[in-house]
């Protein structure tokens, strides 16, 4: 008999392509989804044994871990830098957190193993390795701070036995992005988005992700952290990657921090009248305008994560997006 794990967000971006990855190593899967979820990503993967419930209900969690799972992958979380999500938001990041480690521990599961994201160490300078302070909780960027704080739930399951591995990727690209960085290659195909603000980042492949996920489970020291970056980028230089991938010319500049918020005030204002999200929000000009790198040593030494190059991720997730013609 195989590995069983039970999935939470399993369809979302991440989850999808650790889903995917979970099934192709022989595992059973178990996915976790809220009765309202778009199930069209899971009906491509037959042999995944589907639960109905949600991360903010307790009771639903407890009703369907199983006991004794192999592990629990937590992937579900709220990525929004929108203000009129930040409510739902540290209801899903952080109370949601602290229910499925208390399902898991309940279930008495062999492991935890929780996606969390680079943000949760805060806003540094310099490149941020596990050993670099986290202090995300301070941050006022909602999203940081739910991050941090769900961190902080795992770290309490340590202390009562978990047997709990933090995975931190940078920005993510890949197949299955449907709401994260897919949305840069409809603005620019749109020709909405000559400017962007002036910061970069470190940039990792869903399916390297998923892997890392996955080892971690399997070998990853618990209580530990594990940075995933790889490819570094300005986002002048990742919207005009974006553009020669669709080849077009797309002219492209970082504005001062100071003009775009002041844009993105008005665009929070008036995109809910047209009934869309705005195509920039004041959190991500305030979040963007930073440079968060690191350094996926540890991940590559003990985990063999592998990062891949720039070009070669945005491929990946441009020529996903036009197989389901949502270019």
């Amino acid at each position: 008999m195989g590995k069983t794990a039970f999935v939470t967000g399993a369809t979302g971006f991440v989850g999808l392509n650790l889903v995917e990855h979970l099934c192709e190593q022989g595992w059973h899967v178990i996915a976790l989804h809220r009765a309202q979820s778009d199930l069209s990503g899971l009906d491509r993967l037959p042999k995944v044994e589907r639960v109905i419930g949600d991360v903010t209900d307790a009771r639903s969690l407890s009703a369907v871990v199983p006991r004794g799972v192999d592990c629990v992958f937590h992937a579900a979380g709220n990525t929004s830098l929108w203000s009129k999500s930040h409510v739902e938001q540290l209801k899903v990041n952080v109370r949601g957190t602290r229910n499925v480690v208390r399902a898991a521990l309940e279930a008495r599961a062999k492991r935890f193993i929780h996606t969390s994201s680079i943000v949760a160490y805060g806003l540094h300078s310099g490149v941020i390795t596990e050993e670099t302070p986290t202090r995300g909780s301070a941050v006022g960027i909602n999203y940081v701070r739910s991050k941090a704080l769900s961190e902080r739930e795992v770290r309490k399951g340590l202390s009562a036995g978990l047997k709990a591995v933090i995975v931190n990727p940078s920005n993510i690209l890949g197949r299955y992005d449907t709401a994260s960085w897919s949305r840069l290659f409809r603005l620019v195909k749109q020709g909405r988005l000559p400017a962007v603000p002036p910061g970069g980042g470190s940039f990792c492949h869903a399916t390297e992700v998923a892997r890392a996920l996955v080892v971690a489970a399997e070998q990853g020291k618990v209580g530990q952290n594990y940075l995933l970056g790889g490819a570094q980028a300005s986002y002048v230089g990742l919207v005009k990657a974006i553009s020669d991938s669709l080849g077009l010319k797309r002219r492209v500049v970082a504005v001062h921090p100071r003009i775009l918020t002041a844009y993105a005030q008005i665009e929070e204002w008036i995109a809910p009248l047209f009934g869309r999200e705005p195509d920039v929000t004041v959190d991500a000009v305030e979040l963007l305008s930073q440079n968060l790198y690191c350094s996926s040593r540890l991940a590559e030494r003990e985990l063999g994560y592998q990062p891949r190059k720039l070009d070669e991720m945005i491929v990946d997730c441009r020529d996903w997006m036009r197989a389901e013609h949502l270019l």
